[in-house]
C-alpha cells in the first residue's frame, strides 16, 4: 500500500465526527470532468485532492467539517488520506447513509478521466481493506446504492458489483499507462557546495524536488521553488526528513537516499 497521510498533505487532524464501525464501504467518483493529465502527473492528483477538500470546507450549505471521504485513490496507485480511520464520512447522501458505510473516492469523473486503471483499483481496494481492519464490515457498495446518483460511474460501478476484486487476483499492481519515472538518488555530495550547503548549484532537479516538497506539505517557500538551490530548499527538505521520522542531526541537510526515494521526485 502506498499511503499519503494527512500530515504529508499538510492537513491538521480531521474534525469529522467519530465513527468506530460501519456495515462496509461505499465507492465514489467525482461527478464532474477530471483531466486525463492525472495519468502522467502525480502532482495533479495531489492538487485535485486538496482542491476537493477546499471546496468541501467552503460549502456552507452542507456544513462539512472536512473533506467528505475517508480516502481517495489516484491512478498512480496511491491511497490519499481524507477523514481517515474512525471517522464518519460526509459523502453518502444523508446522515443515515453516512453512518452505514465509510467512503473511498476514485479520482475519476463523469467526463475526461472516466476509466479506472489497475493501480487505482488496487489503491481503492487498499483503502477498503485498511478500513476493514479498523471497523468496516464486509459490504462493498457504490454511492448509487441507496441514493439517487450516477456515482461512481459505469466502469467503476461494474467493478464494485463484481465484488471489487484486485486486478489479476493477488498479483501486485502493475505500472499503469503514464506511470512517472523518478530521479535516482544523486548522492549527498550533489547537494553540497563548499562550506555553504544552502546556496549555489543550479539544476532542474531542485525545481522538481521543491514541487514535491510542497505537494507533501513540507514546503517552506515564500518564492519558488526554482532551479537555484537555496535556504528554503534546505528548510523544506529538513521538514520532510522530520516528517519521515528523523530528528536531530539525522534530519539535517543534505538529503539521504531513504528519504529521497520516498519523496519520489519526478525526472526533471
Amino acid at each position: 500500500m502506498k499511503l499519503i497521510t494527512r500530515g504529508q498533505l499538510g492537513w491538521p487532524a480531521s474534525a469529522a465526527p467519530a465513527q468506530s464501525s460501519t456495515k462496509g464501504v461505499k465507492v465514489h467518483y467525482e461527478g464532474t470532468t477530471v483531466s486525463t493529465t492525472l495519468l502522467t502527473d502525480h502532482d495533479k492528483c495531489i492538487a485535485l485532492w486538496k482542491a476537493i477538500r477546499k471546496a468541501h470546507l467552503a460549502n456552507k450549505a452542507e456544513g462539512y467539517s472536512d473533506v467528505a471521504y475517508n480516502y481517495a485513490a489516484c491512478p498512480h496507485g496511491y491511497l490519499l488520506e481524507g477523514r481517515g480511520l474512525g471517522k464518519r464520512t460526509g459523502a453518502n447522501g444523508s446522515q443515515a447513509l453516512n453512518v452505514a458505510h465509510y467512503a473511498v473516492l476514485g479520482l475519476l469523473g463523469s467526463k475526461g478521466l472516466t476509466e479506472p486503471n489497475d493501480p487505482m483499483l488496487h489503491a481503492i481496494r487498499d483503502g477498503i481493506e485498511l478500513l476493514r481492519k479498523h471497523g468496516a464490515g464486509s459490504e462493498i457498495k457504490g454511492h448509487r446504492d441507496g441514493y439517487a446518483t450516477a456515482c461512481p460511474g459505469g466502469p467503476l460501478y461494474t467493478w464494485v458489483q463484481k465484488g471489487a476484486p484486485r486486478p489479476g487476483g493477488s498479483t501486485p499492481p502493475k505500472p499503469g499507462p503514464g506511470t512517472p519515472r523518478y530521479e535516482p538518488f544523486p548522492g549527498a555530495s550533489f547537494f553540497m557546495k563548499g562550506d555553504n550547503p544552502a546556496l549555489g548549484k543550479v539544476s532542474k532537479i531542485f525545481t522538481a524536488m521543491g514541487k514535491r516538497l510542497v505537494a507533501v506539505g513540507c514546503g517552506r517557500y515564500t518564492v519558488g521553488p526554482g532551479p537555484t538551490l537555496g535556504k528554503a530548499d534546505v528548510a523544506s527538505y529538513e521538514a520532510w526528513q522530520r516528517e519521515c521520522g528523523y530528528s536531530g542531526a539525522a534530519a539535517k541537510w543534505p538529503p539521504g537516499k531513504t528519504t529521497w526515494d520516498k519523496l519520489k521526485v519526478p525526472v526533471a
